[in-house]
This record gives C-alpha cells, sequence and structure tokens, in this order.
C-alpha cells in the first residue's frame, strides 16, 4: 500500500464522480465483445485483459464498465468507501 495524498495523486482524475460508494466484485478479466478485448484501471490506466504480460483480474463495477487494480483498490478502497460483493 503507498502512502498517497489524495489531493496530490497523479492517478486522481475526478474518479470520485462515478466510483464513490460503488459495489465492485473481484473477477477474471472477459472481454465485454469481440471487438473490445481489453480495459484499464481506472485509476492508473494499467492494461487489463486475457493477453500474458497484462493483468488478467481485478475489481470491476457491477456493470462490467469500470476496472480497477489490486494496487489501486488498497489505495483508494477506504477514501471511496467500496463494497465488495460476490456473485
Amino acid at each position: 500500500m503507498s502512502n498517497h495524498q489524495p489531493n496530490e495523486d497523479w492517478r486522481r482524475q475526478g474518479q470520485e464522480r462515478y466510483l464513490k460508494g460503488k459495489r465492485l466484485r473481484y473477477c477474471r478479466y472477459t472481454p465485454p465483445s469481440e471487438r473490445w478485448d481489453h480495459d484499464h484501471c481506472a485509476f492508473c490506466f494499467t492494461k487489463i485483459s486475457v493477453f500474458p504480460g497484462d493483468i488478467n483480474e481485478g475489481y470491476c463495477t457491477e456493470d462490467g464498465y469500470h476496472w480497477i487494480c489490486k494496487d489501486c483498490f488498497e489505495d483508494f478502497n477506504k477514501e471511496f468507501e467500496w463494497v465488495v460483493v460476490s456473485d
């Protein structure tokens, strides 16, 4: 876990508007379509996909639209008040 300062962290780009208090699930990445084969962490932009060399699992919103890597989840979980749910 890093010692980030919320107001000074480069990863902060207004995500509280759409991620504050969201319910997240931890899962393996599954492409939503043949044309959409990866996503990026909503904070650090790390690539999340099924491909070797990429992160293959993480936290996503219930609609599968926003993804968060493990490191950013640990750094922002408390501040963003996420609730982790299981399928």
